[in-house]
């Protein structure tokens, strides 16, 4: 399991038997065995998403290309943590391992009672199930801070500039030792640059992925009182919180798209918690997409928010970046209502942007290089 360009990786974690390969095989359709027993899954099994993109539909009516491709996000089920995986116990340092890889965590969370679902611990406790999966990565992480600091603490002889470096170090050790993760740390901005560099497991961006029962899902997540836990939980550590209903996403995986908005309807949604889910990854991410349109292809590319248009091009191939001369952009409103690329150039909707514009959202681009 390596790093793709462009594509987020998100890792799906939890305790045994909290819904989580359940939750996974609905949103990828990947097929990973889902059993009642802890550590069925020990290889993380890899699934690949389409990202919504309503847009990217629209742009497929009005070109009819021969090639439809979406941006893509790439789900990892990764084996049920256990006490102690920090010290090599149960799939510890597997585990361990493959979180490093990712850039996002999904954290299924177990809010349902079910006799039929046996617990790890023999009973169902959202608060306690977050502090065993968080403890773990803080573990790894204090390692990790204790060789950083050795390290500063040896250079500092020859260097003073290293004494604030070494105090924020330390700083974040106590933080830590207390069993709050890396994200709950507060710090400044420069502060925030030095700590992101280090490969902390508690510093990555997290979805508590509340797993209900369908006549909680339904009713409402307020009379749940393990998901207001995790909500607290989350809170403090300013991190997303969905709550989702695994059973619902499974029965709505193989269904044809008019039958499943049908049943969305029926429990008052609008999209699927795969689609919600991944939003939510893309906003906590700080990811966006812009489009390419014409005959051959419809496509849309994720980039970071902020990605200059050289930048942009690189993602597309590494020498559109190098020889980068300029970006042609028709924003997709404008390209919509006027039904063409050529008819937005007409109306002077079509500008020309150089190396320092920064990309928006939606933006429909055509880029000029040489090499």
């Amino acid at each position: 399991m390596g790093k793709r360009k462009g594509k987020p990786i998100l890792a799906v974690v939890g305790r045994p038997n909290v819904g989580k390969s359940t939750l996974f095989n609905a949103i990828t359709n990947a097929g990973a065995q889902a059993a009642n027993y802890p550590f069925c899954t020990i290889e993380p099994n890899v699934g690949i998403v389409a990202v919504p993109e309503p847009r990217l539909d629209k742009l497929a009516e009005i070109y009819q290309p021969e090639k439809y491709t979406p941006a893509t996000v790439e789900f990892v089920d990764i084996a049920g943590l256990v006490k102690g995986a920090a010290k090599g116990e149960g799939l510890g340092n597997k585990f361990l391992a493959n979180i490093r890889e990712v850039d996002a965590l999904i954290h299924v969370v177990r809010c349902f009672n079910d006799d039929n679902v046996i617990h790890v611990d023999g009973s169902v406790n959202a608060g306690r199930d977050i502090e065993v999966i968080n403890l773990e990565l803080i573990f790894s992480d204090i390692e990790i801070l204790d060789r950083r600091i050795a390290r500063v603490e040896k250079d500092l002889k020859g260097d003073r500039s290293l004494a604030d470096e070494l105090a924020l170090l330390k700083q974040l050790k106590a933080h830590l030792e207390e069993g709050k993760s890396a994200r709950a740390f507060v710090c400044d901005e420069e502060e925030k640059e030095i700590i992101s560099a280090l490969p902390l497991l508690s510093n990555k961006p997290i979805i508590y992925a509340a797993n209900m029962s369908e006549d909680d899902f339904i009713e409402g997540v307020e009379n749940n009182e393990n998901y207001k836990f995790v909500e607290e939980i989350a809170k403090s550590e300013n991190a997303a919180v969905m709550p989702v209903c695994a059973k619902f996403e499974e029965e709505i995986s193989d269904m044809e798209p008019d039958e499943k908005k049908e049943f969305l309807a029926e429990i008052n949604l609008e999209e699927s918690g795969l689609d919600r889910m991944i939003k939510a990854s893309y906003d906590l991410l700080g990811l966006m997409s812009f489009l390419t349109a014409g005959k051959k292809e419809v496509r849309a590319w994720t980039i970071k928010k902020g990605t200059k248009a050289p930048k942009a091009a690189g993602a597309i191939h590494s020498d559109f970046e190098k020889g980068f001369i300029r970006a042609e952009i028709v924003k997709y409103d404008d390209l919509i209502a006027l039904g063409s690329w050529n008819a937005a150039k007409e109306k002077g909707l079509m500008k020309s942007e150089g190396k320092e514009y920064v990309m928006q959202d939606g933006d429909i681009v055509e880029f000029l290089f040489n090499v």
